[in-house]
């Protein structure tokens, strides 16, 4: 089916040459989909079914005019053919009233490529037993997806991309009462049976915690295990401008002061753009190639930004392939030493905080984030995970808690793949290992 796929896109690619005018250039974008989805609710199966979807989006240039629309594909190649020859002459008409583009950019030199990750997804039916199993006589409920996206270029210069990554995310909760649960995931593109029942396990160990008196902390400042899912919601943040050229130049990325004033994160704080490693492809909607790896943060110092075609022109800069939000997609977080197994030891007496959310900047300039701890948290005494907690809200700059408050990291990590299948299954992914923060401030 996808080599079908490719044939048509190809053929489509060839049409719209055929149709340019003069002086015109066209980049064309394909995304795909062939997903299976089953959604489970009260520890059963309740919808299960298949997408297959295919969307082309066109940009039509003429010097620095252009104009850009998308279009579902039929699979039919006369109907689509036809479709695509309607959305170059309605692109053509908008064009020709539009006012030129100062930050329009294509790639100098044409790079083709081709890259499909290789994988080895599960039978569905083996993984909703086993969760079925594990959800017996609790209330489970979650998503499970599986299946290749696609993702493909062509522009008028004659580049090809063509990218494929089969993946399979399984996201799911065991609710206890109330606004108790136990949230867990297990994504990837190569299927580990015995990594999958240690989640399984790690979850229903939680929920048996979880089943005690929740105990009430006052605010105050408290040592912290941030676990794995939990750096992701605060890399997350840190991601929305943090690393974008565009927001370093117009003074409002959060990580300004670590360009500007000195300020640093722990040196174990190692984070990258990693292209090779993640889900996502290695090329961008113009055309441009993303390197393999960027290294976005070294040794706790500001090292590189992220920089969009638009930006490249705008402030002067070589672009490197990022997206127009210049934001990461394959987030890396080089791992530390501390062993997983050792954490609670080293933790002592604290907080063991699982996942966060309504994360926001308080400060952005001075990297300040709020939030709030979320489903299975719990106090630490002793070495050893007591009691839940009432829901906490954090206040606090990430320069402390990833700088000088920063016990260490773990050595093993989690990849995480975005759940988001708003308009599509989303390529985005991040690798993270748990921190060990001390004096974490909670407010409320």
């Amino acid at each position: 089916m996808l080599d079908d796929l490719r044939d048509s896109f190809e053929s489509l690619a060839r049409t719209t040459q055929s149709l340019l005018h003069g002086g015109e250039s066209f980049e064309l974008n394909l995304h795909g989909e062939d997903s299976e989805f089953v959604r489970l609710n009260r520890g059963a199966v309740r919808q299960a079914g298949s997408v297959v979807q295919r969307t082309l989006s066109l940009d039509l240039a003429e010097g620095k005019r252009h104009a850009a629309g998308t279009l579902r594909l039929s699979g039919d190649p006369g109907a689509d053919r036809q479709r695509v020859a309607a959305l170059v002459r309605e692109l053509r008409a908008q064009r020709d009233e539009l006012p030129e583009d100062p930050w329009l950019l294509s790639p100098d030199e044409p790079l083709s490529s081709e890259r499909v990750v290789t994988s080895a997804l599960p039978e569905r039916d083996e993984v909703l037993d086993r969760l079925v199993a594990a959800g017996r006589e609790r209330d489970l409920v979650g998503l499970y997806a599986s299946g290749p996206v696609v993702q493909a270029f062509a522009s008028s210069r004659g580049q090809r991309n063509w990218f494929v990554c089969p993946s399979f995310n399984l996201d799911w909760s065991f609710h206890l009462e109330a606004d108790r649960a136990v949230k867990a995931s297990y994504a990837g593109t190569r299927w580990d049976g015995a990594a999958f029942s240690a989640r399984l396990e790690r979850a229903c160990d939680e929920l048996a915690l979880l089943a005690r008196p929740t105990r009430h902390l006052p605010p105050g400042r408290y040592p912290v295990y941030l676990a794995p899912d939990a750096v992701a919601e605060l890399m997350g943040l840190l991601s929305w401008g943090g690393f974008g050229l565009r927001a370093l130049r117009t003074k409002t990325s959060p990580l300004l002061r670590m360009v500007e004033a000195g300020e640093a994160f722990h040196e174990t704080v190692t984070i990258a753009e990693d292209t090779a490693a993640g889900t996502a492809p290695d090329f961008q909607e113009q055309g441009f190639r993303r390197p393999e790896r960027v290294p976005l943060v070294e040794a706790g110092k500001y090292r590189a930004s992220l920089v969009s075609p638009r930006s490249a022109v705008e402030f002067d800069a070589a672009t490197n392939g990022a997206t127009s939000q210049e934001s990461p997609l394959s987030l890396d977080v080089a791992a530390g030493d501390v062993p997983t197994d050792d954490v609670l030891r080293r933790l002592g007496s604290g907080i063991h905080v699982s996942n966060l959310h309504y994360l926001n900047y308080s400060d952005r300039i001075r990297c300040r984030a709020t939030g709030m701890t979320r489903f299975a948290c719990f106090a630490v005494e002793g070495g050893e995970r007591v009691a839940p907690i009432g829901v906490l809200r954090f206040d606090d700059t990430l320069f402390r808690m990833l700088g000088a408050n920063l016990i260490g990291l773990t050595r093993e990590r989690e990849t995480i793949l975005d759940p988001g299948t708003y308009g599509g299954r989303s390529v985005g992914s991040t690798r993270v290992p748990g921190a060990l923060v001390d004096d974490v401030a909670f407010t409320l």
